[in-house]
């Protein structure tokens, strides 16, 4: 792998409350390379947009980075003063959430979003800004983007809107950007269009891309590396390729088995038994072994080990055994 963009080691993120204190995110180690898309999925609550928050520095009170780096191009970002860290976000990091309406301002005409974006991080007059914003908008397939450079956010549609926000996270040419949920709010037509939007873009520009998701049908599409998360740690990562058709861990199997796809002909989708645990209720050893069909008594004693699995990772006793 090229150096990489971000480097995560030993993340750790906690929540103290009355009674316990939570980790949403226990132990994280991953990289993520220039120009690549690294998809992060797994359950609700499994961890993934903490995981990120984590990364841009925004975490909401009384969770907080408890141990562990963040890594920037080879720099330590989690240590960062809210000032400094305000700077990295939007300059080295761009951000795309799930509803637009929450990233854009709905007082403001979006080329005026856009180019004071431009102008709080890069080196140039505002006319070369304003040039900058139509260009933005134009790049992402944005009709007639001169015209439309004055009209506000809720004068157009929602996949328009999510075309904007992409222009907005990439207009001060960051390294990396981080995609929550982009597509959860759209049609499935227009799901495909942002998704080979931000494939183009990032290639084009050698962004690193984390990309969260719940979507296994994205995943698929769009991302050279997956990572599998489950109750706050890392079950599996790896080339996307093998993690979906050869899965090592026993969580991305189940995964993969209730897509429409691997139960076509039957009456129900499959299903992997019970619901992911509470944080405040973890089990003892392997946090998935309660809905395992593979566990075994070192499962529920020992925590789960993270094993070779091909080029990636499994976090599983049986990760040599590659899992049908």
């Amino acid at each position: 792998m090229a150096e990489a963009v971000l480097s995560i080691r030993d993340l750790v993120v906690e929540i103290p409350t009355r009674h316990a204190v939570l980790r949403p995110v226990d132990r994280i180690s991953l990289d993520i390379a220039p120009g690549e898309i690294l998809g992060v999925v797994g359950e609700s609550g499994a961890g993934k947009s903490m995981t990120g928050n984590a990364v841009i520095g925004l975490l909401d009170r009384p969770a907080h980075i408890a141990s562990g780096e963040i890594l920037l191009n080879g720099e330590r970002i989690d240590n960062l003063t809210k000032d400094r860290l305000r700077r990295v976000r939007g300059k080295r990091i761009g951000m795309v959430f799930q509803d637009p309406l929450t990233s854009l301002n709905p007082l403001l005409p979006i080329g005026e979003q856009i180019t004071e974006t431009i102008l709080e991080h890069l080196p140039v007059t505002r006319a070369e800004a304003e040039s900058r914003a139509v260009a933005a908008l134009e790049e992402v397939g944005i009709p007639a983007a001169a015209a439309r450079i004055g009209s506000y956010p809720h004068e157009f549609s929602g996949g328009m809107r999510q075309r904007v926000v992409i222009a907005l996270a990439l207009c001060a040419e960051p390294a990396l950007v981080i995609a929550d949920e982009p597509t959860t709010a759209l049609d499935v037509s227009v799901q495909a269009q942002i998704i080979a939007l931000l494939k183009q873009l990032c290639r084009e520009r050698g962004t690193a891309v984390m990309l969260v998701t719940h979507d296994m049908g994205v995943i698929a599409e769009a991302v050279d590396r997956v990572a599998v998360m489950y109750a706050g740690r890392l079950a599996e990562i790896g080339d996307v390729r093998d993690v979906l058709t050869r899965p090592a861990h026993p969580y991305t199997a189940g995964l993969m088995a209730s897509t429409p796809l691997a139960s076509k002909g039957l009456k129900r989708l499959n299903q992997i038994p019970g619901a992911m645990p509470s944080l405040s209720r973890l089990p003892e050893g392997c946090a998935f072994h309660p809905r395992c069909p593979k566990a075994a008594e070192r499962c529920r004693r020992a925590p789960d080990p993270t094993l070779a699995a091909g080029g990636g990772r499994a976090a599983c006793w049986f990760a040599n055994e590659r899992v049908a």
